[in-house]
């Protein structure tokens, strides 16, 4: 049974990973206003890639200013940011873990006092004030987010993942109730996919067989449809574009909340779909070693470790030594999180999650 975590997987474009976690890609806001890398979001990183996470994947980083997220957020949008990722992936590399970075554009969910203006969205938005896109610019953010995965390569990522989850730029074209365009981007299925599906082939074709690519995607809120999501994720499987599918479940246990489709968990909708040789991993309350085992022996090629990963840097050693580990209980104080690699700023930031960080007296 335990073998199973620490077995290597070799994905589609030939990259093996040396065991079966991944960092999940977890905002942090340790990094620079100007998207540059700070050296608080290095340390934490390169401390995950040290616990043994066979992939590291970077938060979501902005593949232009205009969709930055959230405050202090790590940027892909320029050459000038190219240095600091340098650093970033020689060192998650030199510990055997796999570097990734997650191209990301926040979309009408781009906060108004961090871009100074106002945001932008497949169509006008009137309950976040965002502005349609015009044409030229859905094709401006397309080779954006193309030429950010090139700048990725330069900088000695592995592979990237494309953010189409939690209700972002490209959740909003995929969500018939957000997306209201009249052009070849909104209406149909494959209207709305659209944009995803040019991204993700122009990725493949200018980074090369390869390079690592995966996908990220939410089947459930914002508008998200449950059968409209699988049928993308098929369809990704089939045009064998990727290398992993990444589904962000938010609870991995539960029954999807359409109750249409409550005839399977919602983990099983996924793991039922045919996706050819593309690798899934799933996201979503995958907490303890009996929780990993579960998910794996399910039929999930890999986890996506969040909040295990925040509590414990070396979380994926722990399960490999111990099938039956579980994290340190919570709430757990400011000083026990800055000994496992987050700053001020994250440990602030962490104190949004309800009973994770203790009050101080």
């Amino acid at each position: 049974m335990q073998n199973k975590t620490k077995s290597p997987i070799i994905f589609p474009c030939g990259i093996s990973m040396k065991n079966r976690f991944m960092l999940a890609p977890l905002t942090n806001q340790q990094s620079h206003e100007d998207g540059q890398l700070s050296n608080d979001e290095f340390h934490w990183l390169a401390l995950r890639a040290k616990g043994q996470f066979g992939l590291v994947m970077t938060c979501a980083s902005h593949v232009q200013e205009i969709g930055k997220g959230f405050p202090g957020q790590l940027g892909i949008f320029g050459d000038q940011l190219i240095d600091g990722h340098k650093k970033l992936t020689a060192k998650i590399k030199s510990h055997g873990s796999i570097a990734v970075i997650q191209l990301h554009h926040a979309g009408m969910r781009s906060p108004k006092d961090v871009i100074n203006q106002q945001a932008v969205s497949p169509s006008d938005n009137e309950k976040t004030e965002a502005r349609a896109l015009s044409f030229e610019e859905v094709i401006e953010l397309r080779e954006d987010f193309i030429n950010s995965a090139v700048r990725a390569q330069e900088c000695g990522y592995d592979g990237v993942e494309v953010h189409g989850a939690h209700g972002y730029i490209l959740t909003q074209f995929l969500s018939a109730e957000i997306n209201k365009r009249t052009d070849e981007y909104g209406g149909s299925l494959e209207n709305r996919s659209r944009l995803l599906f040019e991204i993700v082939q122009g990725i493949r074709e200018k980074c090369g067989n390869n390079f690592l690519l995966g996908v990220r995607l939410s089947p459930e809120k914002f508008g998200m449809d449950l059968q409209e999501v699988k049928t993308i994720s098929e369809q990704l499987a089939n045009e064998a574009l990727i290398d992993f599918l990444d589904i962000s479940l938010w609870d991995c246990f539960k029954m999807p909340e359409d109750e249409k489709h409550q005839n399977l968990s919602l983990l099983e909708h996924f793991t039922s779909l045919d996706l050819k040789k593309v690798k899934l991993t799933v996201a979503g309350k995958i907490r303890s070693g009996k929780d990993v085992h579960s998910i794996l022996d399910s039929g999930v090629d890999f986890v996506t470790i969040g909040r295990s990963g925040i509590l414990h840097h070396d979380f994926p050693k722990q399960v490999i030594q111990n099938s039956d580990f579980k994290p340190i209980e919570t709430p757990v104080s400011a000083n026990y999180l800055k000994q496992e690699g987050l700053s001020d700023k994250f440990v602030e930031y962490m104190r949004r999650w309800p009973d994770f960080v203790q009050n101080e007296k």
